[in-house]
């Protein structure tokens, strides 16, 4: 007597859904930041995963859709580890210390995001503008930096006249750019700046220059 097997109930079809979808983003993400997005094949995409390329434009719609997808979950993971950053126990100077932390911890993890940012930056962010998922996702750092800054002035520890964004740019450019730029540095400087044993050091030195500007005394007329 031979079994019928049963179709797959609801749940299990979203489940495997969600997998599948999940399966496509991760290799997307790797293809797009090795090869960037011109260099991307969808056919490559495919054959790395274990479906087809028809079902990859079924559920992204294609190879622009696909990139925009893949940014959408690459800033999401840094905007969840945003959400989740407690500081309000902290006082100022250690809390502003704690969010430059959680950046430099990300992007070292994320090399791939770093990579992604870059690609996206040549082509003038186009993908970004046009999804409304980006457009609504912000920056939950912003709105724990204008509590952090302003608690700082507050109290008289932050001297400094800086807004949130500016801060922000300040801090991600050290962690970007000690990710980004790691092979160009280190074949003009003889220095690797990911190198394990140095990494408490550039850690800390962050740390250090933004509550230096911070804290700095102010020439007055």
């Amino acid at each position: 007597m031979t079994s019928v097997e049963e179709p797959a109930r609801p749940g299990e079809r979203i489940r495997d859904a969600a997998r599948t979808r999940a399966e496509i983003l991760d290799v997307a993400t790797r293809e797009f930041a090795r090869a960037g997005y011109d260099g991307a094949r969808v056919d490559e995409i495919a054959a790395r995963t274990s479906t087809t390329k028809r079902m990859i434009y079924y559920y992204f719609g294609g190879k622009e859709k696909l990139f925009t997808a893949v940014l959408e979950r690459a800033y999401g993971v840094i905007r969840e580890a945003e959400q989740q950053l407690d500081v309000d126990h902290l006082d100022p100077v250690a809390a502003i210390r704690r969010l430059a932390e959680v950046t430099f911890d990300h992007h070292e993890r994320h090399p791939d995001f770093i990579r992604l940012v870059s690609i996206e930056n040549i082509h003038g962010a186009e993908h970004i503008r046009a999804s409304d998922e980006l457009g609504r996702m912000g920056s939950p750092a912003l709105d724990v930096i204008r509590r952090i800054l302003a608690a700082g002035q507050e109290s008289g520890l932050f001297t400094a006249d800086v807004d949130a964004v500016d801060l922000h740019a300040m801090i991600s450019s050290f962690c970007f750019f000690r990710v980004s730029n790691r092979h160009t540095f280190g074949a003009l400087f003889g220095r690797d700046l990911v190198a394990p044993e140095r990494r408490e050091h550039y850690r800390a030195m962050l740390g250090d220059m933004v509550i230096a500007y911070l804290t700095a005394e102010r020439a007055t007329d």
